[in-house]
């Protein structure tokens, strides 16, 4: 199950059973309130029958039930009255016209085992109906993300296919664009430089939603980390011999994809060319506490924490998709990108491995 469906079935999961819980767990206290006062009526009546069978002189069946006959003055007297104990119950019943009273007393002991057995009914029944309710919702959000599914499927093939389509002609509109530089007037001609910049806009896009498309499915392994920002750093020097771009460690080893983290490095160093200052501009590479930094002395950001979202973009030379591909790819490996930077003095990305 990919990422985005783990997410959307856990929505679906516990908006669907968190909402039968809750009415499961009201129903079981609503009920257990009920039936508990049922058993404290079934209490008080039974002092009251004590009461008559010992007045009418009946004998009496086998009961914990006690009683003592005490001279009280009890004002605002009510027939009604029940008084709930730690351990027993009380009850007080008039015993004739000279303020004498019947205290009857009643152990909770099988008021308490009413309870326990009570309670124990009730969440073994809760706990049923949660694991069918659960099994219920499990299928229900399966059987949701199908369509879902298939719709994603579908869209994946249809891009793949088309990135591979248009990669075609990409790639001989590149070898044909490196024929023409052979060519004394192709430096002074603006049109074909601007071609030719366009082009590496787009191969640059089709690069990284080649390796989008593997988001969900990305191939991990133990690489030396130097071996790929190396590579990258000595194809950047070639096209910004202007900027300085110093690499301080030698390796270390993460568990990354290759081709992803290749597109991750090559996307910040491309930000970090593209918005270098034009003199003295540098970009180092170096690795402290298990964190990769890129840093630079470039134009900076205004607005740091808006960066890593799509279409955001600070320049009109962007297009807002990179950056976001960077961090998505990142968290594909389970790598944590920030960045802190200020404008005019440069800016600096953390590629942290967990």
């Amino acid at each position: 199950m990919f990422k985005h469906e783990k997410k959307a079935f856990i929505k679906f999961f516990s908006i669907y059973f968190g909402s039968v819980a809750v009415l499961i767990l009201l129903s079981g206290h609503f009920y257990y309130t009920e039936q508990k006062q049922e058993f404290l009526k079934d209490e008080n009546f039974e002092m009251l029958d004590y009461a008559r069978m010992y007045k009418t002189k009946t004998p009496k069946q086998n009961t914990d039930i006690t009683h003592v006959i005490k001279k009280m003055d009890i004002p605002n007297f009510n027939i009604s009255n029940f008084t709930i104990k730690e351990d027993h119950f009380i009850k007080y019943i008039p015993h004739n016209w000279l303020d004498k009273y019947m205290i009857i007393q009643k152990p909770k002991k099988m008021f308490n085992k009413k309870i326990y057995n009570l309670q124990r009914k009730i969440i073994l029944s809760q706990v049923l109906l949660l694991f069918i309710f659960a099994s219920i919702s499990y299928f229900l959000s399966k059987m949701a993300l199908r369509p879902i599914r298939e719709a994603v499927v579908k869209l994946d093939n249809f891009s793949k296919d088309l990135i591979h389509d248009i990669n075609t002609p990409i790639t001989s509109i590149l070898l044909n664009m490196k024929l023409l530089k052979k060519d004394e007037n192709f430096a002074s001609n603006k049109y074909l430089n601007r071609i030719s910049k366009n082009i590496k806009d787009i191969h640059s896009l089709n690069s990284n939603l080649t390796i989008l498309l593997k988001e969900n499915s990305l191939d991990i392994q133990n690489i030396d980390i130097f071996e790929i920002i190396n590579e990258s750093v000595d194809t950047y020097k070639k096209q910004y011999p202007n900027i300085n771009i110093e690499v301080s460690s030698d390796e270390y080893f993460a568990n990354i994809n290759k081709d992803a983290f290749k597109q991750i490095i090559s996307n910040l160093l491309s930000n970090a060319s593209k918005y270098s200052k034009e003199k003295d501009a540098y970009i180092e590479v170096f690795m402290k506490n298990n964190t990769l930094h890129v840093a630079d002395n470039g134009l900076g950001i205004k607005n740091p924490s808006y960066i890593f979202e799509r279409n955001y973009k600070e320049h009109e030379s962007g297009h807002g998709i990179g950056l976001d591909i960077a961090k998505r790819l990142c968290d594909a490996m389970n790598i944590k990108i920030s960045v802190s930077s200020k404008e005019n003095e440069g800016s600096e990305f953390s590629l942290k491995f967990l």
